[in-house]
């Protein structure tokens, strides 16, 4: 597929990322950018967002989501049922919650929610304490273009063997894997991932943010030569355009 078919893919770091289609409308997953110790100052203001995804409920992943959500009215915030209703009740408009197995149209594209095993509490820290509530469960996503591109936001996961269900049912060729390990699979983990899903391309996403996430890309690297598959590595500094 030529690049011009392709969206472009912007790295905040850790999770985040940044989804240019080929129509030009902006999509930002997993919305985390100021708190983002990996992201650089120049990356906090956007032009327009014009889509929010949102792949679970911990903050390292929608920390910014309400303030984003507010500045910049996207015209769809989509996140599970019980994540969008904790943002209607701040204040976020344009809601698009979805379950598990379920699509919908986002600005011409269409966005698959997929599992993933992990959990989705949300740390609610208004009024007088802070308190845990339900966010839903966690997932990724599998976005496909009307050019016939498709790809895997995995969000925060470990390995499950049903990622050959994804790669049967969505086919995509571009696949965001998380590789820190400790609370998501590590570098073993996502090389198999890579293998399941059968990608012709992947990019490592949430490691080195803190030091207890030790997965790292040399590592991951290793672990996808041992497995003899065909899947190119893309490693993205955050602010690197891919």
């Amino acid at each position: 597929m030529p690049p011009a078919a392709r969206p472009s893919f912007l790295y905040y770091g850790h999770s985040t990322v940044g989804v240019r289609s080929v129509g030009g409308r902006f999509i930002l997953i997993d919305p985390w950018v100021q708190g983002n110790p990996m992201c650089p100052e120049k990356l906090y203001d956007f032009a327009t967002i014009d889509a929010i995804l949102i792949t679970h409920a911990h903050m390292d992943h929608m920390g910014d989501a309400v303030a984003l959500a507010k500045r910049y009215r996207p015209e769809k915030v989509v996140a599970s049922f019980e994540i969008c209703g904790w943002l209607e009740s701040r204040g976020v408009g344009n809601l698009a919650p979805m379950g598990l197995g379920g699509a919908q149209d986002v600005l011409g594209v269409e966005v698959t929610m997929v599992r993933a095993d992990h959990s989705s509490g949300l740390l609610d820290e208004t009024g007088q304490s802070a308190r845990f509530i339900d966010g839903g469960v966690a997932s990724g996503y599998c976005i496909a273009s009307p050019e016939g591109f498709c790809f895997y936001h995995a969000g925060d996961t470990a390995l499950f063997s049903d990622m050959r269900l994804i790669a049967e049912l969505y086919r995509p060729s571009l696949g965001f894997l998380p590789i820190g390990d400790l609370f998501t699979m590590g570098p073993r983990g996502a090389a198999h991932a890579c293998k399941f899903l059968e990608l012709a391309q992947v990019v490592p996403i949430h490691f080195g943010t803190f030091p207890v996430l030790t997965g790292t890309v040399a590592a991951f690297l290793e672990e996808v030569a041992a497995l003899g598959i065909d899947c190119e590595v893309v490693e993205l500094a955050p602010g690197d355009v891919f």
